[in-house]
């Protein structure tokens, strides 16, 4: 099992609320309009941790293992919302998120299969990092800068333990997770080509409810991420760069194989599907 030995990682490095933020450092003078408002969208969004982690609960019911880490996962992604709204709380509580709007993220996610996902939420923590890491340097009052470099260092971690699960799964599934995790990749590692913003809480995962099924949709302002990463901390092709290089990194390690672009990636994605269909035609050459 996994569970046990991350549980001890992260817990001797887990950050407490009081103790580890400077709170006494806040400068009133040194926070905009602007800057606070965008903490309150971000606290909603990581407080969607919570339908998440009921959707990897119910979709991972033959996996204790990692059910079990969902328990610290979970954890550690709701502190972060109210890391978030105790910063409100402090010293804009007029923009504290009410329950009402901390609800209206929760809701059921459709069905999905299980390895995609779980490499869908490895790049998600991948890009999150980024995104928090550029949030740090934009914002000028120096307690929200730290918070979101801790946040930034807890996605990091976040997305280490999803890849630990990625090499188990790998060792359990054999090509079928290569494949799914190679479909994946290619579609995050290619968000310059898309018109929006590729995160776990951007993307459709409620037919019945469509067009309100992402997180993002289900915001008070639903604009606020695009206009958050393209004028505000202005996430340019440079650090998209730097995301698409740690999804690519990680995936020639885990792999076993260089993977020096996303074309290259795409071309192992299509190598390991027709080696999968070869098998399924003929599956006494499965060995």
């Amino acid at each position: 099992m996994l569970y046990p030995e991350l549980f001890k990682q992260l817990e001797a490095v887990r950050w407490n609320m009081d103790r580890d933020i400077p709170w006494d450092s806040f400068d009133a003078a040194r926070l905009s309009e602007d800057q606070a408002r965008t903490i309150k969208m971000n606290a909603i969004t990581e407080w969607a941790a919570l339908p998440a982690t009921e959707m990897f609960l119910r979709d991972n019911r033959d996996d204790s293992d990692f059910s079990a880490f969902m328990s610290v996962w979970f954890f550690e992604e709701q502190k972060h919302s109210l890391v978030l709204m105790e910063y409100l709380r402090r010293f804009r509580p007029d923009l504290v998120p009410t329950e009402a709007e901390l609800h209206e993220v929760r809701f059921d996610f459709d069905p999905a299969p299980v390895l995609e996902t779980l490499m869908l939420h490895f790049c998600g923590e991948i890009r999150l990092n980024h995104w928090y890491r550029r949030a740090a340097q934009w914002h000028t009052e120096p307690v929200i800068k730290a918070i979101y470099q801790t946040l930034a260092r807890d996605e990091a971690r976040h997305g280490g333990a999803y890849l630990r699960y990625m090499k188990r799964a790998m060792t359990r599934f054999g090509d079928e997770a290569r494949a799914a995790f190679a479909k994946v990749g290619v579609l995050m590692a290619s968000a310059r080509r898309t018109a929006q913003p590729l995160h776990p809480t951007n993307l459709h995962v409620n037919s019945q409810l469509f067009p309100r099924d992402t997180i993002q949709s289900r915001l008070p302002d639903p604009e606020w991420l695009e206009h958050w990463l393209d004028q505000q901390i202005q996430f340019d092709a440079v650090w998209e760069n730097k995301v698409v290089e740690r999804i690519l990194h990680n995936m020639s390690l885990l792999m076993e194989r260089s993977f020096a672009s996303v074309q290259e990636l795409n071309r192992f994605r299509k190598e390991m599907s027709a080696k999968l269909a070869a098998a399924a035609c003929n599956p006494q050459a499965v060995v």
